[in-house]
């Protein structure tokens, strides 16, 4: 199973969130295809320096090294992602289903909106 992580979904991960099922956990822990976007690290950075996540200081640091995969932005994931309609207006989690779409992954996520592409979803 290759597998993409939404940013909420690996801050869950990180805290040991009991959010997330033990059966997710479970897999995130053992599956050798799961892939974190630099989008989710870029978001994580930009909500810091706006206040809006305080703790912990190096989250960004974390999330880049959780041992996930690094599944790098590409001019493709750019166009396919501004080419997507409308339905949703957070441009990290259009780039994510772009990603998704073009690399032809599972997008973990409990974000509604992003269920109204067509990208296989896994809900968190």
């Amino acid at each position: 199973m290759r597998l993409l992580l939404d940013t909420h979904v690996v801050l869950w991960w990180l805290a040991d969130d009991p959010t997330l099922s033990d059966t997710l956990k479970s897999v995130l822990d053992g599956e050798p295809d799961v892939y974190l976007s630099p989008v989710s690290v870029w978001e994580i950075a930009i909500k810091q320096a706006a206040g809006k996540i305080k703790e912990p200081a190096d989250l960004a640091e974390r999330l880049r090294n959780s041992g996930f995969k690094e599944l790098g932005v590409t001019a493709e994931h750019a166009v396919a992602a501004g080419r997507l309609p409308m339905l949703h207006r957070d441009p990290f989690d259009r780039m994510l289903v772009a990603q998704a779409r073009c690399a032809d992954l599972m997008l973990v996520t409990r974000d509604a909106d992003i269920r109204r592409y067509e990208v296989p979803v896994i809900v968190a």
